[in-house]
C-alpha cells in the first residue's frame, strides 16, 4: 500500500466498541499489523468516538477506516457511522456484528453506504480481519483527499473580514486553506467546531485551535508569528517592514546592532503585493514582490534581527539620549536610534458605494490573493504607476478582460517603459485614459462601476466583478505629528530639506546639521517611500535602508 507522507500526520484507524475487552482486542490486532503506518485509536461509545472524529477534523488529520460494533447502548454502530461520515465522507466504513445482526448489516450497505461488515469473532485476524482491512485501505488510498497542514479559514466569499484574514496570512507567508462557508468541507469544519455560520470567519490552526473572527494580533500569535519584543531596549528599532525597513534591519543586525523590526500588518509593504518586479537588479527573469521580501525577511532574521508583528506605532517620544516608540496596544520599546520606514498606503477612492464594497470586490492592492476568483471575470484596475501595471498584467492571466483606468493622458509619464510595452501588446488588457471611478454598484458584492470622463464629465455604467486600486500615496505619519517635521502631504523631511537658509531647523540641539536621512529629531532617520522626495522604487528604498544604518552608526559614535 502507498506509504504515508513523512511530513503529514499518519491517518487514523478508529475503532469503537462498548465492551472494553473487545475494544482492546481490536486495537491490539490493528496495531500489530498497521501501527507503523497508521494511528490506531479506540473508543468505547459512539459519543466518545464522534468527539474523537471532531478533534481529528479540527486538527486537519485524516481517518482512513471507521470500525464500529453494531450493538452499542445509546448509539448503534450504524448510527455512529452515519454521523461520522458527515465529518469524514472518504473514510471506509466497516461494521462489526454478530451473526444475528447480519440483516441489519446488509441493510446498512444502503443506509450508510457501508463498505464491509465483519462477523465476530474475527480470529484468526490473518484470515478474517487483515485481508478485509487491506482491501479497504487500498481503496481509501486510491481516493483519499490530500492531507491538510497549516491553518484553515472558513468564511463568506464576500466578507470584508474574511478577505482581510486571507490577505494577512498570505502576505505573511503562512500557508492556509480557504473554504467558503457554503462548501461541503467548510460545513464539516464548522460542525466539528460546533460553530454556526453566523460567526465568521473561523480560523482553525494546525493544532486544532478554533479562532472565531480573530483580530490580526490574535491570529498572528496562534500561527507562529512573533508579536512581542524579546527586550525593552534596543540599539536600533526599525518601524515598517517594506524594502527599506527590511534592508535597515538586515544591515543593522549584520553589523552588530541589537535590532528590532516592528510591523503593523505584513512584511513587504506595497512591494510585497507586486505580482512581478522585472527591473530589480539581479533578477533578470523578474521576481514577485512576495518572493523578494520573503528572502529579505529570512536574511534579516538569519543575521539576528528580531521581527515583531501587529505592532502599530502611535507615538514617538524623546527621553534624553533614548527614543521611545509607543504602540496601539499600550506597549513601548526604547532604543538608541530609530529608522522610520513605515511606507505609504494606497489612497482610497471617494464615491457612493465604494467604501461599503471594500473586501467585497473592491480591493486596495492585494491582487495576488484575489486573482484566482477573477477567472473569466471583467476586472478593472485604477492607477497609472508600476504597481497598477504589474497587477493588470498578472490579473490578465485569468480574467476575461482587464481595463486599466488612468486619470492622466497616458502611461508613459508614470510607468516604466517595459511595462507600457507589455500592456500595449496584451490582447486582454485595455487602457482607458482620462477616466475616473465615481461610484460602485452592488449589494453584497461589486457588480458594476460608474466611470466618468475627466474632460467632459460624461458618466458611463459598466459591469465589473472586481476593482483593484493602486493610486496615490498616503504616508503613515499622523502619529508623528508634533514630534517630527513633515511636508504638507505628510511625508517626513530629512537632511537638506530641513535646512532653513542653510541652517538647521529651530530646536535642533546639535552643532552639526542633520545627516542626509536624519529627521528633525537627532537619531531618528527616515528611509523609503515615507521620506519626502524619495524615488518610490524598490531599489532606492533598499539603498536608503542600508544608508540609514551607516548614518545610525555615525550618530551612535557621537554619543
Amino acid at each position: 500500500m502507498p506509504a504515508e507522507s513523512a511530513t503529514a500526520p499518519r491517518a487514523a484507524l478508529l475503532t469503537v466498541d462498548d465492551d472494553p475487552a473487545v475494544s482492546r482486542a481490536v486495537a491490539r490486532d490493528l496495531r500489530r499489523r498497521y501501527g507503523d503506518r497508521y494511528r490506531v485509536l479506540r473508543a468505547e461509545s459512539g459519543t466518545e468516538a464522534l468527539d474523537a472524529c471532531r478533534e481529528l477534523k479540527l486538527r486537519g488529520e485524516q481517518v482512513a477506516v471507521l470500525l464500529a460494533d453494531q450493538r452499542m447502548p445509546g448509539m448503534s454502530g450504524i448510527d455512529f457511522l452515519e454521523e461520522a461520515m458527515d465529518l469524514f465522507p472518504a473514510a471506509r466504513r466497516v461494521l462489526l456484528t454478530a451473526y444475528a445482526d447480519t440483516a441489519a448489516a446488509i441493510d446498512a450497505v444502503n443506509v450508510v453506504d457501508l463498505d464491509h461488515y465483519l462477523l465476530k469473532p474475527w480470529d484468526p485476524p490473518e484470515e478474517k480481519l487483515y485481508p478485509v482491512l487491506d482491501a479497504q485501505l487500498e481503496a481509501w488510498h486510491a481516493a483519499a483527499p490530500p492531507p491538510v497542514t497549516g491553518p484553515r479559514v472558513v468564511g463568506h466569499r464576500w466578507s470584508a473580514r474574511s478577505s482581510q484574514v486571507r490577505e494577512f496570512l498570505a502576505r505573511n507567508q503562512v500557508p492556509y486553506r480557504w473554504y467558503p462557508v457554503e462548501s461541503a468541507e467548510g460545513r464539516r469544519i464548522l460542525e466539528a467546531a460546533g460553530i454556526g455560520g453566523e460567526h465568521l470567519p473561523v480560523v482553525v490552526t494546525g493544532d486544532g485551535d478554533v479562532l472565531v473572527a480573530p483580530d490580526d494580533a490574535a491570529l498572528a500569535a496562534r500561527v507562529g508569528l512573533a508579536v512581542q519584543p524579546a527586550s525593552d531596549f534596543y540599539d536600533l528599532v526599525v518601524v515598517g517592514a517594506g524594502p527599506a525597513g527590511l534592508s535597515a534591519a538586515l544591515y543593522g543586525a549584520s553589523e552588530g546592532l541589537r535590532t528590532a523590526l516592528v510591523e503593523r500588518t505584513a512584511t513587504g509593504g506595497q512591494a510585497g503585493q507586486s505580482a512581478r518586479i522585472e527591473n530589480y537588479l539581479g533578477f533578470p527573469d523578474g521576481v514577485s514582490g512576495a518572493q523578494l521580501t520573503e528572502r529579505a525577511r529570512r536574511q534579516a532574521q538569519r543575521f539576528g534581527a528580531e521581527i515583531v508583528m501587529t505592532h502599530d506605532a502611535v507615538g514617538l517620544e524623546v527621553h534624553g539620549s533614548a527614543r521611545a516608540l509607543r504602540f496601539a496596544d499600550g506597549s513601548t520599546i526604547a532604543t538608541h536610534a530609530v529608522v522610520l520606514a513605515n511606507g505609504v498606503a494606497y489612497r482610497e477612492l471617494d464615491g457612493p458605494g465604494l467604501a461599503a464594497l471594500v473586501g467585497r470586490g473592491v480591493c486596495y492592492g492585494s491582487s495576488l490573493t484575489e486573482a484566482p476568483a477573477c477567472r473569466d471575470q471583467d476586472v478593472h484596475v485604477v492607477g497609472g504607476a508600476n504597481s497598477a501595471g504589474q497587477a493588470a498584467l498578472f490579473l490578465a492571466r485569468e480574467a476575461r478582460s482587464v481595463t486599466l483606468l488612468v486619470r492622466g493622458d497616458g502611461l508613459t509619464a508614470s510607468m516604466s517603459h517595459y511595462l507600457v510595452e507589455q500592456i500595449e501588446a496584451h490582447p486582454r488588457v485595455r487602457v482607458r485614459t482620462r477616466t475616473t471611478v465615481v461610484e460602485g454598484v452592488g449589494d453584497d458584492h461589486l457588480e458594476g462601476l460608474v466611470l466618468q470622463d475627466v474632460g467632459t464629465g460624461e458618466k458611463e455604467s459598466v459591469p465589473a466583478a472586481f476593482l483593484f486600486v493602486f493610486i496615490g500615496a498616503a504616508p503613515f505619519t499622523g502619529w508623528l505629528d508634533g514630534t517630527v517635521a513633515r511636508d504638507e502631504r505628510g511625508f517626513v523631511r530629512t537632511g537638506h530639506d530641513l535646512l532653513v537658509d542653510g541652517r538647521p531647523p529651530g530646536g535642533w540641539p546639535l552643532d552639526r546639521p542633520p545627516y542626509h536621512l536624519e529627521t528633525s529629531v537627532p537619531g531618528v532617520f527616515a528611509a523609503g517611500d515615507v521620506r519626502a522626495e524619495s524615488a518610490k522604487r524598490v531599489a532606492s528604498a533598499v539603498g536608503e535602508g542600508a544608508m540609514a544604518v551607516m548614518l545610525v552608526h555615525r550618530y551612535l559614535a557621537e554619543r
